[in-house]
Order: C-alpha cells, then structure tokens, then sequence
C-alpha cells in the first residue's frame, strides 16, 4: 500500500502500481537536433521534452482515442477556415498562432483528411507571410491593445514552436520552414530584449527563451530566462501564484513544468503539482472553477477544467500520483474534453505519451471541507451540492485587474440549480457592497466582517489656512471621492457601520446569521442571483423583470428535479439603486450579474437568519 498525503486535508491510501517515470535531465543541444532536424519541440502545453517518442513505440496506445483526436483536429481545421477572416478584422493576430497549430498537425498527420494537402499549406503559407508583415521591425507582435508587446509575442511562439517542430519531421517543404525561421528568430530576440506587465508574463518569457536556446544555440537566451526565473516564483500557503487566478495559473504551471525540464529545476515542478492539487478544490460538478477569489478579469467568469488536463496527466505520470491521475481520468467525462483536448493533435504528436491510458486509481474526493487562508476562501462540497465562502478582497478598493474586488460572499449549487452570488449591501454613505476582511473559521462555522468609515470634516486649523483656498487635491479618507481640501491635514467626525455574517454549515444545508450595526435606519440589502433558466416561487415582483423580493415565509429555486429554497423574507425598504457603491456608480458602471434576483431588506439595526438548502 501507498499513502499519498498532502497539504490540502485528505489522505490517500491505495495499492502501489508502476508507472513511467519521465527524466528530469536536461537536454544538449546535440542530442535535440538529431531529434528534430529543425530542432523544435512545442511550447504550447506542459509535457514539451523534445524527446519526440513515435506513436508506434508507446505501450498501452490507445488507437481509439488516437482517431477521436484525428476527427476533431480535422474538424477544428474547418472551423479555423472562418475564423481567420474575422481575425483580419479584428487585428487580434494570436488567433493565427492557435490556426497555425492545427493546420500543421493535421497537414502532418497521415491519417488525417487533410494530411499533405495543398490548400491547407497555402494557408498556412499565408498565415505565416501575415505574421511577418504585422510582425514589427523589432520583432514584437500586436494583441487586441497591448502593441509591440514582447509578452504577447511570447505567446504566439508558445503554438508556433511545436507546429514548426511537426512540420519539419513531417519534411514539409522549404519555403515555408525558412519563413518560419525568420519570423522565430526576430521574435526570439525580441522576447530576450522586451519587458512585461503581469506576474504570469515572466514564466511564458522565460519558458520561450528556454525553447529558443535550445533551438538556436544562443546562450543570451537561456541567461535572459534565468534572470527572469532569479526574480524568485511565489507561491502561498494556498498552492496560489501571485494573480490567485485559475485561468494565469494554467499559464504559469505550462511554463513551470517546461523551464523545469529544460533548465533542470526539478523543484519547479513541485510548485506545479502544489497548485494542481489546490485546483482540485476550486472544481464544481459540472466540469467549471471557482474563480472568486482571482485577482484578474476572471473573478467575475469560470473556466473549464478540461483546459488542465494535459498537465494533470503528465504530472500524474511524472510523479506517479494515483490523486492526479483521478483528477484527470474525471475530466475525461467533462463538457470541453472535445474542444480543449480531442482537438489538439499537435499536442499528440508533440507527446505521444498521451495516447497511453491512465493506471486505475480512486475517484477524487466528492465530500470536503478546504480552506484557502491566503485567499480568504472556503470550499465545501458535498456530493453534488458545493458552496464557497469568500472574503478576500484587496484593500482599499480599487476596480483594476490585479486588484480582487468581487463583492460575492458565498455561492451555492444543488445539482443543475445554481446560486450564482449572495453579496450584501447597504445606502451607508454609498459605500455599497460589503467585502469581509477575511474568513475566520471556528469548526463548521465561518465568519466574515467588516467596519466602514465615513467622515465629516472641520476647518482648516490655524497654521495650514490658506487665504485663497487653495488646498491640495486628495483623496478624501475613506477612499471616496478626491477634493481641493487637504483631508488629512482636517479634524473630522467619524461615523462607523459594523457588518457580520456568520455561515454554518450542517451537511450542505447552509445558515447565514447577518448583523449590521450603526447608525438608525440604514438600508440593508441582501442580493441573492440565480442562474436564469429556472423558476421562482414564493417570491414577489420587483420594477424590473428579473427582479423580486422575499417579504416573507420561504421561496425555492427550481431547474429541472433540482431545487433550492431560502428563507424566511425580511422587507423593509424598496430601493435596489446604488448597490455597487460610489466606487462603480460614479463611472457610470456595475457588476450586476446576469439571472434572476432576489431581495431581501431591512433597515439597521439589522439582524436577520436566512437558511439555504
């Protein structure tokens, strides 16, 4: 037997088995040529090893699959076909790169529809001959706004580099390897030179720079990529990077596990497999994450699993882990598993390891409690029905990606039934939502809370008069607005609002015991969104349609045999304007999902037990 025990509140015990154990030792250049005469392994998906296995040679292939793969590749080819048009339009070129991947593995491959066909090489004959007249002198690349940008130039070599590598031991002809030479070469360089922007930039840099040296035999390269990995990788307690994002994360182990392999840091992918564990736990049902808790554009989107299933299954098989191995066996059977895994055979030939089928291992858990401190996240999962407690917000609030401002305390599904957001709000000095300062957990309990200030203020004290009034432009001490009169310099007045939230938990029925303090009659709003689609009883109509509001008794939530009912109601106030707070409204600007909402109300001195179930 093998125990199998980690950081994130479980251990496994299950019986040993074998599995190929992938080298950790570096490759030199003279090796990896006679590989590939172009001398290019992918940078597109985590297991890039420039070892370049056959098909043929991988025990355990699974010639099934190996067709589905086939299939969809084809058909991805097809549909790239019209997409490029629009691209043209749209001047986001990274599309090409995506294009450019497929076309070359289904041009390659000799069982595909499209295997040496002469369309399909002018295509990409022509996407290449695009990208070196958008291609700028210094060899960066556009993406949508970012210009001359050495980052998104990064990655479009991330689809590039393992396309070329395919084409080249597929001996596609001359003129279009030599196009794609001059076009890596200056971007290449162009990488080394340039700079970022974002955390998860220096990885996909750095990992490219890897791949390049190899390729090129430049030593600049592979220096300009240790200076980028000398910045140092942070990593919480937590298993998160800096962005807390699960869309960047998959960025950033893609680039961990390669800069691993090809610089020989072993122990970049042990922060890998410390993340790919933690992800287990933002997973629901249905194949989507949890984004919360993200401090980028996704905290107010998902993301589809299946998009890490590469690295699942590689570092399943790198490090023998029966854990990973389930995680990835699970999303075989998850909405995405076509588009993000069955569509890319470049990734395929790249590593025909992936045809093998994983060892058998135990399902992943399904019942769980898991905190994220550094997050300030709670998961809960029982069965089908999940909830997530947040509240860790960045302060002060400022709405910029890199900032976390998601106002959503807890979330709730029951099979198809879905609480989108439960966020809380309140008219104090149009302050709006409430964003706890943490999750304090005691047992099965979980509180979060908050103190808002607003002041007012008093003359100017003598000694920092000025007669023309001409004071510094600040900001005022509560972070709302800016003004002419040097806040800081004031006396003032405070006011102060208390608000608390205490969730328990008793096997996936959830009880929310809120408290909001200060001054008298203080609106008090409690949002809850569901997903639109299902139906509503119980509750009252609101002004606008998709808007109601719980008086009284209980209400429930149906999607098909999946229903969630809240309650008891609470209605003392009507007024839904203002919510986001001044933050938002002074931009003209909202976070308002999508779905069906319901209200509850009341005025402070607030207190109020609604149950959900």
């Amino acid at each position: 037997m093998v125990e199998f025990e980690y950081g994130m509140g479980f251990l496994l015990v299950l019986p040993s088995y074998s599995s190929h154990t992938l080298s950790m030792d570096p490759i030199d250049r003279a090796t990896f040529l006679k590989l590939s005469a172009f001398g290019m392994a992918g940078a597109a998906s985590p297991h890039r090893l420039f070892h370049w296995l056959t098909a043929e040679g991988v025990a355990g292939r699974d010639d099934g699959l190996l067709q589905q793969v086939i299939d969809h590749s084809d058909r991805a080819v097809t549909a790239y076909f019209d997409s490029l048009v629009r691209t043209e339009e749209t001047r986001y070129y990274r599309t090409f790169s995506d294009a450019f991947a497929v076309y070359a593995a289904s041009y390659s491959h000799p069982q595909s529809a499209h295997y040496q066909s002469p369309d399909l090489l002018r295509r990409m004959e022509a996407i290449v001959a695009r990208l070196l007249e958008v291609q700028h002198p210094d060899g960066t690349m556009d993406a949508g706004g970012n210009r001359q940008s050495p980052p998104d130039t990064a990655f479009f070599l991330e689809k590039m580099l393992p396309a070329a590598a395919i084409l080249d031991r597929a001996g596609a002809p001359a003129p279009l390897q030599e196009q794609l030479r001059a076009f890596l070469r200056r971007a290449g360089d162009a990488v080394r030179d340039g700079g970022i922007h974002t955390p998860n930039h220096r990885w996909v840099v750095a990992a490219v720079l890897a791949q390049l040296h190899v390729l090129f035999g430049d030593e600049s390269y592979a220096e300009r990529a240790r200076a980028w990995l000398a910045d140092g990788v942070y990593q919480n307690e937590d298993g998160n990077y800096p962005e807390r994002s699960r869309n960047y994360a998959l960025v950033e182990n893609n680039a961990f596990v390669l800069l691993g392999r090809l610089l020989n840091r072993p122990e970049l992918l042990e922060v890998v497999r410390k993340n790919l564990i933690a992800t287990y736990y933002y997973l629901e049902p249905d194949g989507s994450l949890v984004t919360l808790d993200s401090r980028r554009q996704d905290q107010f989107t998902s993301l589809e699993m299946t998009r890490y299933y590469f690295l699942y299954k590689d570092l399943a098989r790198h490090f023998n882990d029966p854990f990973l191995a389930s995680v990835a066996r699970q999303m075989e059977d998850f909405p995405g598993f076509d588009r993000h895994v069955l569509s890319k055979l470049f990734v395929f030939m790249e590593d025909p390891r992936f045809l093998e089928d994983l060892p058998p291992a135990p399902p992943p858990p399904a019942d769980f409690v898991q905190t994220f401190p550094g997050s300030g996240l709670v998961r809960i999962r029982r069965g089908d029905t999940t909830a997530s407690i947040f509240a860790g917000n960045d302060k002060p609030l400022q709405i910029a990606s890199g900032r976390s401002n998601n106002p959503t305390f807890f979330t709730f599904r029951k099979g198809g039934a879905v609480l989108q957001y439960a966020r809380l709000s309140t008219s104090f000095f149009s302050t709006g939502y409430v964003r706890g300062d943490g999750v304090m957990t005691d047992g099965s309990q979980y509180t979060l809370a908050e103190r808002k200030e607003a002041y007012y203020y008093h003359p100017m004290p003598e000694g920092a008069r000025d007669a023309a009034g001409d004071y510094a432009l600040t900001e005022s001490l509560d972070g709302r607005f800016w003004s002419k009169l040097d806040f800081e310099r004031r006396p003032k007045d405070t006011l102060a609002l208390d608000a608390r939230i205490t969730i328990s938990e008793d096997q996936g029925a959830f009880a929310m015991e809120i408290a909001v303090d200060g001054p008298e009659d203080v609106q008090v709003t409690l949002e809850l969104c569901f997903n639109s689609g299902g139906t509503l009883e119980g509750v009252s109509p609101a002004t606008r349609a998709d808007d109601f509001f719980l008086k009284e008794g209980t209400a429930a939530y149906t999607v098909g045999s999946d229903t969630i009912t809240f309650g008891p109601g609470a209605y003392a106030h009507d007024s839904l304007r203002g919510m986001d707070g001044e933050v938002y409204s002074t931009h003209f600007g909202t976070i308002r999902g999508e779905g069906l909402h319901v209200y509850l109300t009341g005025l402070t001195p607030f207190r109020h037990r609604v149950t959900i179930r």
